[in-house]
């Protein structure tokens, strides 16, 4: 029998690799579930970019359910997903990373069980610095979306994160001491291109949205399309 399972989206690298994982071992992913928070200030969800994840449902040919949160507070975030994992006919949600973002997966996992819905982080057993040179590795086309963190100023958003430039992103990391693959709410990206993506999307209208006071700041798209490959 095979497995029928719901990724949680946002359209970055550690969600798309797990939509990879899933295509991989044969599973059926029926649905793409991507939630837009009401502010950066989320406990639970990325931010930027994430409703153009629109077109990476285009692009990767998987249907996509498309919430928009409206509390801040983590068990309020998961709470309004209720609505939307009792329709779910899923063996299983799955949510990338490696496990470091445990408040997301012990509320997520609370709300899915309710309804006999298993949560599963596939490289669970992966450290960080194994999963992002996997996801180097991918082929992916993986572009930096927002940064909250020392040593990463306004001049990487929209910068693609790729082979030429990985070794100097991993010694940054060490330097500043933010998590490799971001977890922590370091960075965040969007995929937009890749080797399971049927079209490609374009970014053509940016603007970069920065807070001098705090040092981070977040790629605000205005306009993007598919394009064909």
């Amino acid at each position: 029998m095979v497995m029928k399972v719901a990724v949680m989206y946002s359209g970055g690298k550690d969600s798309t690799m797990a939509v990879n994982y899933a295509l991989e071992n044969g599973w059926d992913v029926e649905t793409l579930i991507s939630v837009k928070p009401k502010s950066t200030e989320s406990f639970l969800y990325q931010y930027a970019t994430v409703e153009w994840t629109k077109l990476s449902s285009e692009a990767l040919g998987i249907p996509a359910l498309h919430v928009k949160s409206e509390k801040i507070g983590a068990k309020d975030e998961a709470d309004e997903l209720e609505k939307v994992f009792k329709n779910l006919k899923v063996d299983a949600i799955l949510m990338g990373g490696v496990g470091l973002q445990e408040t997301q997966i012990r509320e997520l996992k609370r709300v899915a069980n309710k309804f006999g819905i298993e949560l599963i982080v596939p490289y669970n057993d992966l450290t960080s610095e194994q999963l992002f040179e996997k996801t180097i590795d991918s082929g992916f086309d993986i572009m930096l979306t927002d940064v909250a963190s020392d040593g990463l100023t306004m001049n990487w958003l929209g910068k693609k994160l790729n082979k030429e430039n990985s070794e100097e992103f991993k010694h940054m990391s060490k330097e500043f001491g933010f998590d490799i693959l971001g977890e922590g709410g370091y960075y965040n990206t969007f995929v937009v291109d890749g080797p399971i993506f049927k079209k490609k999307i374009e970014f053509t209208q940016t603007e970069s949205v920065w807070d001098k006071s705090t040092g981070s700041g977040y790629l605000e798209v205005k306009n993007a399309k598919l394009v064909p490959k």
